[in-house]
């Protein structure tokens, strides 16, 4: 049989890269065993970030669970992938799915994910000291590579943990805030030690904002200013005292982002901070009576921010503003935590339609997830 001519085979590689890099994540991981040659495309790094590319945004959900204790059960962790679609139909028969389960250790936390990757912190904490000694990994749950462990961080117990990409070093990263510190601990997946950056503000981390928000290069957290020392008390707040900091990846800096310009009062309890479908929110109670949910348009520019919501706690069957699981379907429909733990409320501004959920004896909590084939160096 005569050899295939080089433009021929060049072409045809060409050909069958473009064919695959429309496949969904799972089924390309079993096309490597079609051939060699395709194993080949597959695992190139070209490919790999051209199968991303093209990889659908906001259809997965990714949860971490535990599972309500009785007296003398020891805790349990789980993390559940599921389709945004199932999810908001059935939210109970996704979380309880034995498919796309997988165990975690009583002492991990997931600090986030990424481009398909999960990045998991052990935290081994001495609360009575006050220290905690930290190791992250990433962890793709669909190949199921897993990367060596950073070197242990000895932190404060007081501290916020971000995780996110750097696209100009091609390098996953990981942030570390201590509250009242003026300091950052980075580390990236790329390197082999720890760095620390010096000449952020003195702020007071809110305890609701335990991981930054990542967007756009950079990590997110929502901060109160605090030159008076490490306590404070809710009702003394100023509006110039909450800030959002903004932390590049690339460039290892900080800014400062101001709030939207049409919250004119201090909320009547902490605003919460959050992204989801590669947006910046911020949400609030109004006069204790109502729920506010702001969007910015456009990262990073100020004046874009759009009050998306307005809505009563009467209206949504809650009593006050709990931490919000997720928004889903562009800002449209807002996932609420209700009276009690277990009750979640499900909010579609499109029609102004309220639905109630009970999940059964589980915690949890929900990161945007993407499948694919990304194992870093």
């Amino acid at each position: 049989m005569a050899a295939q001519h080089p433009t021929a085979a060049l072409l045809l590689c060409e050909v069958v890269m473009e064919i695959l890099s429309w496949v969904p994540a799972k089924p390309v991981t079993r096309l490597k065993l079609v051939c060699k040659s395709w194993n080949s495309i597959i695992s190139h790094p070209h490919f790999v970030k051209l199968h991303l590319h093209r990889s659908p945004k906001n259809a997965i959900l990714l949860f971490t669970r535990t599972q309500a204790l009785t007296l003398g059960e020891k805790e349990k962790q789980d993390l559940v992938l599921s389709s945004v679609e199932s999810f908001i139909r059935n939210p109970s028969s996704s979380l309880d799915a034995q498919e796309n389960r997988h165990s975690l250790h009583v002492d991990d936390r997931v600090s986030g994910s990424c481009n398909g990757l999960v990045c998991v912190a052990r935290m081994l904490c001495d609360h009575n000291n006050g220290v905690c000694d930290i190791w992250f990994r990433l962890w793709n749950p669909l190949t199921g590579f897993v990367s060596e462990n950073s070197p242990c961080l000895r932190v404060n117990v007081y501290n916020s943990l971000g995780f996110g990409y750097d696209e100009s070093s091609d390098s996953y990263k990981v942030v570390t805030l201590i509250r009242d510190s003026v300091t950052a601990q980075v580390y990236s997946f790329r390197g082999s030690s720890w760095k620390t950056i010096n000449s952020l503000p003195a702020f007071l981390l809110f305890a609701e904002d335990i991981n930054g928000h990542f967007i756009g290069g950079t990590l997110n957290w929502l901060v109160l200013r605090n030159p008076h020392g490490p306590g404070y008390d809710w009702a003394d707040v100023t509006l110039d005292m909450l800030m959002i900091v903004s932390f590049d990846l690339k460039s290892d800096t900080h800014k400062q982002i101001l709030l939207p310009k049409g919250i004119d009062e201090v909320p009547g309890q902490t605003p919460i901070l959050g992204v989801w479908g590669n947006r910046l929110y911020l949400l609030h109670n109004y006069k204790n009576t109502h729920f506010i949910a702001w969007q910015m348009k456009e990262f990073g520019d100020e004046n874009s921010w759009t009050q998306l919501l307005k809505i009563s706690f009467h209206h949504l069957g809650v009593e006050m503003l709990s931490f919000p699981e997720f928004i889903f379907e562009n800002g449209n429909i807002f996932m609420l935590r209700g009276r009690h733990s277990f009750e979640e409320v499900f909010y579609d501004r499109r029609d102004n339609s309220v639905k109630r959920f009970n999940i059964n004896n589980l915690d949890f909590d929900a990161f945007d997830y993407v499948e694919s084939l990304v194992q870093p160096c």
